[in-house]
């Protein structure tokens, strides 16, 4: 393990939480912290701003910090499964939800909310939708997806008309209270509370899982180790069109440190108390605690059958009778005495743990998943198998709290400054158990790398297959795959592209269908990584404006009879550009139907922006042809990809039609020539530089005849200057070395990212040139005033508002609302910067 980077606070004594506090924080499978801190008033000590910052871990400076409106300290933050919403709740029972403003990352606000009056709240989760999936490490050589992540047969929490699972949250409170709040569809909230037992009692820790059947399970503790672990069903149903729990008593344990008489007073209080994850409610995990030291056990439940009196094991059996069974908890797996626990980790890769897997990952040293993270007072780290407890990584948080700016000498050299010792007060692992982060007792952020082999050593082909492997869960789960990247190296990534791609390809043509822009926006992050690959990022992110694009404008057309034939028109039209090779563009036009084209003229005037943007692509694409040599350039994976080729030329036939409804909506070109007919060129060499590459097994090289005419593009019309994606100022590819960097919340940072001196010419920007509207495919001027909003992965910016009211262009615009073409997330940008 290695530090990343470490993002602090520029006013420590002004905004110090107080020690004391418990901070609290949480990741989202979409690459969003959130955490918590408490403010000192200046004027009156007493006084704390109970604050929640949610930040994207690309761009740890850009923090987003809410006054939360809690009136006691925030004990629990939960995201939901699709990582878009979170659960905040406090010491006053009060539970709030929040969501983000116009989809943006650093925009939220609370929308919905409950309380349990004065009641603390110790436990929360959101209700289980019923998906999940298990990780085959056996299958990881498979060449079928579904054979490494298989979906395991899961019932949600609660279910509405037609199974479709019902949303909602859950929570314990401190006097052994449990309360559901369930989300109607009409967007009204049912909540309803329920004590756990007759008997209530004081639960101190407490924990919420699910099992298969639909059922919930909580785990509570009274904090006192000598005192038993309860553990309870809870089933919760809409009953009249109220919310109904019931809830019942299950086997409990006692913690084995208490018996041993060697410890029996040694650890008095129970600290922490987990299940090993949120779908397996039969094994937990206990620490028990000092003031000097802590002891961790893992203890699973088990059937186990129930033994017979002797007076009745000589009577005869009935036939087909069983032994009577029971469940019991037992002990799995215990710690030798610690150091003094302050945080624990729970994998969140749901790794299958079968015995074949289990042995297949420990043969292939494979660890994402296997371990969990104990951070102990001294401010060290140490990775834990999560079910033999052994040791199996340790992180000195020595050098963690001097991190080295850039220009500054190494940390070991410097003066260490005395104080309290730094350590992390709140620990969690991102979705692959890649990243580990922590938000130490000053209030840090430290964002730390965990080595797939946990520092094994390892040929780089089983590190490539690691990777591989884990960036192929991410494209199946929509998982972010940001902790993934920052284990690749720049001389992995033309690997893992092509085997990526390989991988992708053997799927099934459906799985591939809903795979396509996934596959693309991971090969595009991937590429950013590398100088020498970053072209190769453009013409990714290329392909996914022309794949939307293309689906946006097919989507216009409209069958000329009302009895829809089998085909679509957009079908129809492909298939028709696929079996016609001519390279004149009328006489592949006359064998459409025409009348399917036929729009009205404000909406072809609407979309000329988009349709420039395929027009200048074609000619800059062609007009490039004869400069793609030793030195990559952008358009370089489009000369050999024959989809992506005939994608164009299908663009170009509509474009040509409607040119004929509306000449306006053309493409302009500027010619050296007034007769030039721009476009009957232009499809005239695409289609011979498909026909090169349209059989991929077996693609061609250009000839030479070809070549020469592109070359004579260029004094034939003016190619234009494409504007590609602007620099991301993003954190990724600034973290391949070894030595941490140090951040400030508020201020971005700014360090090269790739070798500056290799930095290719497609990412400079000049200092007057025009900023571009990436998907409207529009100059905002060189100094833009219109609000802005960029991607959290890609850099993409566009406009926050629609400066056009059409239906097309309203139907383009809202595919984009929630995400970007890469599928990241939008975050709002100062004017200046867009």
């Amino acid at each position: 393990m290695d530090i990343a980077y470490v993002c602090e606070w520029e006013k420590r004594p002004k905004s110090n939480h107080c020690p004391s506090i418990p901070l609290v924080c949480a990741w989202s499978c979409r690459n969003l912290l959130a955490f918590t801190t408490d403010l000192k008033n200046e004027e009156e000590e007493k006084d704390l701003t109970h604050m929640i910052h949610i930040i994207d871990s690309e761009h740890p400076w850009d923090v987003y910090s809410i006054n939360s409106g809690h009136t006691e300290v925030i004990s629990c933050l939960e995201w939901d499964q699709s990582g878009s919403r979170l659960l905040s709740a406090d010491g006053d029972g009060q539970i709030k939800c929040w969501a983000m403003t116009e989809h943006l990352v650093n925009s939220w606000e609370s929308t919905l909310g409950s309380a349990v009056e004065g009641d603390p709240i110790v436990a929360l989760s959101w209700l289980h939708n019923g998906v999940k999936l298990a990780l085959h490490v056996e299958k990881s050589g498979s060449t079928n997806f579904g054979e490494k992540f298989s979906r395991v047969k899961f019932s949600p929490s609660l279910t509405l008309f037609g199974g479709k699972p019902m949303e909602g949250w859950m929570a314990v409170t401190v006097s052994g209270l449990v309360t559901v709040s369930l989300l109607k569809p009409n967007g009204a909230l049912l909540t309803a509370s329920e004590s756990l037992c007759r008997l209530r009692g004081r639960v101190a820790l407490a924990d919420i899982a699910f099992t298969g059947g639909g059922n919930i399970v909580v785990a509570a503790t009274d904090g006192s180790s000598s005192a038993p672990v309860q553990f309870y069903k809870v089933c919760v149903s809409v009953v009249n069109e109220k919310c109904r729990i019931d809830t019942e008593l299950l086997p409990s344990l006692f913690m084995r440190c208490t018996t041993d008489p060697a410890r029996k007073d040694k650890y008095p209080a129970v600290t922490h108390l987990k299940f090993l994850t949120r779908e397996n409610s039969e094994q937990v995990l206990l620490c028990a605690s000092s003031q000097l030291g802590s002891i961790v056990e893992c203890w699973s439940l088990r059937k186990e059958g129930l033994p017979v009196n002797n007076i009745f094991q000589h009577r005869s059996p009935v036939v087909g009778e069983k032994q009577p069974m029971i469940l019991k908890w037992r002990i799995l797996s215990a710690t030798n005495d610690l150091d003094r626990v302050s945080a624990v980790a729970l994998p969140k890769l749901p790794i299958s743990i079968s015995n074949t897997d289990l042995k297949v990952a420990s043969d292939t040293k494979f660890c994402p998943g296997l371990g969990l993270a104990l951070a102990f007072h001294d401010g060290s780290i140490h990775i834990l198998h999560r079910l033999s407890l052994h040791t199996m990584g340790v992180f000195y948080g020595s050098s963690s709290s001097n991190p080295q700016r850039v220009g500054e000498e190494p940390a070991l050299k410097r003066q260490r400054g005395g104080g309290p010792t730094t350590h992390f007060k709140a620990l969690q692992f991102s979705c692959t158990s890649l990243a580990l982060v922590g938000v130490d007792n000053h209030g840090k952020l430290h964002m730390l790398r965990v080595s797939p082999s946990m520092g094994q050593m390892l040929d780089i082909n089983t590190l490539l297959r690691h990777l591989l492997f884990l960036l192929e869960y991410c494209m199946v789960t929509g998982y972010d795959w940001w902790d993934v990247l920052l284990h690749v190296q720049p001389n992995m990534v033309h690997n893992l592209v092509e085997k990526l791609h390989e991988e992708y390809m053997r799927q099934n043509q459906a799985l591939q269908q809903v795979l396509s822009t996934r596959v693309v926006a991971m090969k595009a992050s991937l590429c950013k990584l590398s100088s020498a690959t970053a072209p190769r990022a453009c013409d990714f992110h290329a392909k996914l404006l022309l794949i939307a694009i293309s689906s946006t404008l097919k989507s216009l057309l409209r069958p000329h009879l009302l009895n829809t034939p089998d085909k679509s028109p957009g079908d129809r039209l492909a298939e028709i550009c696929a079996k016609n090779t001519d390279t004149d563009i009328d006489k592949v036009m006359i064998n459409l139907k025409t009348e399917e084209f036929v729009l009205d003229a404000s909406t072809l005037q609407s979309l000329q922006q988009l349709i420039q943007w395929v027009g200048d692509f074609v000619l800059y694409l062609l007009a490039n042809l004869p400069n793609q040599g030793s030195i990559v350039r952008p358009g370089f994976g489009f000369l050999r990809d024959g989809a992506s080729l005939g994608l164009l030329r299908e663009m170009m036939v509509v474009i040509r039609i409607w040119g004929l409804l509306k000449p306006g909506c053309l493409p302009i070109y500027t010619a050296t020539s007034d007769n030039q007919d721009s476009m009957f060129l232009l499809f005239r060499l695409l289609t011979k530089l498909w026909l090169c590459s349209r059989d991929e097994s077996h693609p061609q090289e250009p000839d030479e005849p070809l070549i020469d005419e592109c070359c004579l593009l260029p004094s034939q019309l003016l190619v234009p200057a494409m504007d590609w994606l602007p620099v991301s100022d993003g954190i990724i590819c600034k973290l391949q070395g070894k030595h941490p960097l140090r951040l400030q919340f508020g201020k971005p940072y700014s360090l090269p990212g790739l070798n500056s001196g290799t930095q290719v010419e497609i990412f400079t920007r000049t200092p007057g040139s025009q900023r571009m509207d990436n998907l409207r495919c529009l100059h905002m001027g060189v100094c833009p005033t219109e609000d802005s909003k960029a991607c959290t992965r890609c850099g993409c910016v566009t406009m926050l508002r629609s400066p056009n009211k059409t239906t097309a262009v309203k139907q383009w615009e809202q595919r984009w609302i929630k995400n970007c073409l890469c599928g990241g997330l939008w975050r709002r940008i100062p004017t200046t910067v867009s």
